[in-house]
């Protein structure tokens, strides 16, 4: 998940709106976290940098920041306890860790910019009231193909079914999340992303092995990024944001968001309930949500903002990803869906699964 910077224009979109970022918050004097430590976790290729280390200089303090590949995987790191100050997991996974009272509401005396959110990442059924959460990325699960080697009216058509072309054999990129592929088989199949009928679960598996079998994809995390940016398949399953950089670095790639359907995601900022720094990770929250480093991060990594003034900027005209439709996720299409948290026995089953796929 990443944007590198490649025009003067965004260079200068990002570094000078830096300088506003040492703006502190009424009442709270940096020096009282002089010598802290912010314990952040995030996903891989997340954000700019530049923005962490203007909030460790801002405040005083050193962010410990580390990143994660799925939210199972952090799931894992927080039922350990690990003692993380701010993460930012998906939707379905923050309404797991709301059920589990592993995450304390926000300071909203602190996080008190609430009004710079999009409408889009408003009013949320994992966190309706930001009681817990402050979205910070949002986008789509979909498919980023080269037209010169797949049509755009082909590659429209067939939506997921895709992936069950033989003519595409050895030219494909699969992203390696359990809840992801079994997201785009039940779609595929004109199931709900949410099922939990076993013979649809089934079914879903069984077109994920004809899959594997017929395109023998190559499984990939994040290095799908700047492989599709150079053209070296033909197609891939990647997130919207990602889609966005892939777009603007490649002019012959093209995005598509399957007919059948797919998911609606958002990232979302929480405060682990065992944080030991929560004051600090609360001024993180909102300093990350302000219109200067939601900018920067939006144009490093792709992923639509969740601030309102951004999004509008960086897609409008003259901004860094107008034209490109994987940007902005649509966000009103009724076979699209939000995951949301399953069945503790189907949490378990699901990656076991997918692994079988991968390794037959």
């Amino acid at each position: 998940m990443k944007k590198m910077l490649a025009t003067l224009l965004a260079l200068v979109m990002v570094v000078l709106p830096l300088a506003g970022l040492a703006d502190g918050i009424d009442g709270i004097d940096p020096a009282e976290f002089k010598g802290a430590t912010l314990n952040v976790y995030n996903w891989g290729e997340y954000v700019d940098i530049s923005v962490i280390r203007e909030f460790e200089k801002t405040w005083n303090v050193q962010v410990n920041y580390k990143t994660f590949e799925s939210n199972e995987y952090l799931w894992l790191q927080l039922a350990s306890e690990d003692a993380w100050d701010v993460v930012i997991p998906s939707d379905y996974m923050i309404e797991r860790l709301i059920a589990a009272k592993k995450l304390q509401p926000l300071d909203k005396s602190i996080v008190n910019n609430l009004d710079q959110l999009a409408d889009g990442v408003k009013n949320l059924p994992f966190d309706p009231d930001n009681t817990y959460s402050v979205p910070y990325f949002w986008q789509t699960f979909g498919i980023v193909y080269d037209t010169t080697k797949i049509p755009v009216e082909e590659m429209e058509a067939q939506g997921w079914d895709a992936f069950h072309n033989p003519e595409y054999a050895g030219h494909v990129y699969v992203y390696d999340s359990s809840r992801d592929a079994f997201m785009m088989a039940e779609k595929a199949l004109g199931y709900s992303a949410n099922t939990v009928d076993e013979a649809e679960i089934t079914a879903a598996y069984e077109w994920l092995r004809t899959m594997h079998k017929t395109i023998r994809p190559s499984y990939v995390t994040d290095e799908v990024i700047d492989s599709m940016a150079e053209g070296l398949k033909w197609m891939a399953t990647v997130y919207s944001g990602d889609a966005s950089y892939i777009c603007s670095e490649n002019e012959d790639m093209a995005y598509c968001a399957p007919y059948q359907g797919t998911n609606i995601a958002v990232d979302a900022m929480v405060i682990p309930a065992n944080a030991k720094n929560p004051k600090l990770a609360n001024i993180f929250i909102r300093y990350m949500l302000d219109y200067d480093a939601s900018l920067a991060n939006s144009i490093e990594v792709g992923y639509a903002s969740a601030n309102a003034r951004v999004l509008e900027e960086l897609s409008g005209p003259g901004g860094e990803y107008e034209g490109i439709d994987a940007y902005i996720p649509r966000s009103d299409y009724e076979k699209d869906e939000m995951y949301v948290d399953l069945p503790k026995e189907w949490q378990t089953e699901q990656p076991n699964l997918w692994a079988k796929v991968m390794a037959e």
